[in-house]
């Protein structure tokens, strides 16, 4: 029996080392073909990767889970750039940015991007946040108000939910998964599995024509940014049951955009119940629209972002 045992589990060894070659060469062929499109600095003891454009008031561009800053260069910031100093960053573990140690939090994120923002000689922001670049947001807003001036949460997880996570993170960001299944995942990602997921992402909106060849999505599926976006979300509702007690603390403009549709954040679990806690928060909800707002109505979005900056008298 023993000796079958070990055979069984030399098998198992072996096939998982085989996949984690085929997932090394997949983040190699991922890292050549979408390469940073901006500088790498080192900030805070960490490399982090941004694009920078335009000129005026600044805006922080800050992406979503297991996405990377691609999301806001397929369009937003050549949209916001004649007007404001556009930073769109790649959260740390994510894209072309160097990790925090077991994914980091929310709060660990949003320290490193004030000490960007602190080495861009930026003074005053407003920071727009996508889904957990929401949280990252608010906790730099709630944690580093100097440099935050107002904040627009689009789609934003920002609030503690009740329920289990999705199964999907629980297994991309535990011990077991990172070691076994995701390599496994990396692997066998392709190209209609990449674009199905793409897909749920969007709906009930369709990606834009171009957006899967631009945003790099070879980069999401890499085994170590499965593992740290795993972490991260893991370790997100926690992050969130310390940040939102501190949310009626902030004096500064908050705009909300979210849709109705968004099945993957919910309206009524986070954007609603956020706004009740901050003073002067607003909220714009968007009939119809899922969980990518700054693409399904983008003019929503800048309008949102101009009001920001209105109210913050940045405009």
């Amino acid at each position: 029996m023993l000796p079958k045992m070990l055979l069984t589990l030399a098998g198992v060894a072996a096939l998982v080392a085989i996949l984690a070659g085929c997932s090394a060469s997949q983040k190699r062929s991922a890292e050549a073909a979408y390469p940073p499109v901006g500088p790498v600095v080192e900030v805070a003891g960490k490399r982090v990767h941004y694009v920078e454009a335009g000129q005026g008031p600044a805006v922080f561009l800050i992406h979503g889970a297991g996405g990377n800053l691609r999301d806001f260069t397929f369009r937003m910031v050549d949209e916001l750039k004649g007007r404001y100093r556009v930073i769109a960053v790649d959260r740390p573990g994510l894209g072309h940015s160097e990790a925090i140690a077991g994914g980091g939090t929310p709060q660990q994120q949003a320290a490193i991007l004030d000490a960007l923002a602190a080495k861009l000689g930026v003074r005053r922001a407003v920071v727009v946040g996508h889904s957990y670049g929401g949280a990252v947001a608010m906790a730099w807003a709630v944690e580093h108000p100097e440099r935050v001036a107002a904040v627009v949460s689009l789609a934003g997880a920002t609030m503690p939910w009740e329920g289990p996570l999705d199964g999907f993170y629980t297994l991309t960001g535990s011990p077991a998964g990172r070691t076994f299944a995701v390599p496994v995942i990396s692997a066998l990602a392709s190209e209609s599995r990449i674009e199905s997921a793409l897909a749920d992402i969007f709906k009930p909106q369709r990606p834009p024509r171009g957006y899967l060849e631009h945003v790099g999505a070879p980069l999401t599926v890499r085994a170590s940014s499965l593992r740290n976006n795993g972490q991260q979300v893991l370790k997100l509702k926690a992050a969130l049951q310390q940040l939102s007690p501190r949310y009626p603390s902030l004096r500064i403009p908050v705009e909300i955009l979210h849709g109705t549709a968004d099945t993957t954040v919910g309206i009524d679990i986070h954007a609603r119940p956020m706004a009740a806690l901050i003073p002067g928060a607003r909220v714009t909800a968007l009939p119809g629209v899922g969980h990518m707002p700054h693409h399904a109505n983008p003019q929503a979005t800048l309008a949102a972002i101009d009001r920001a900056a209105a109210r913050a008298g940045l405009r």
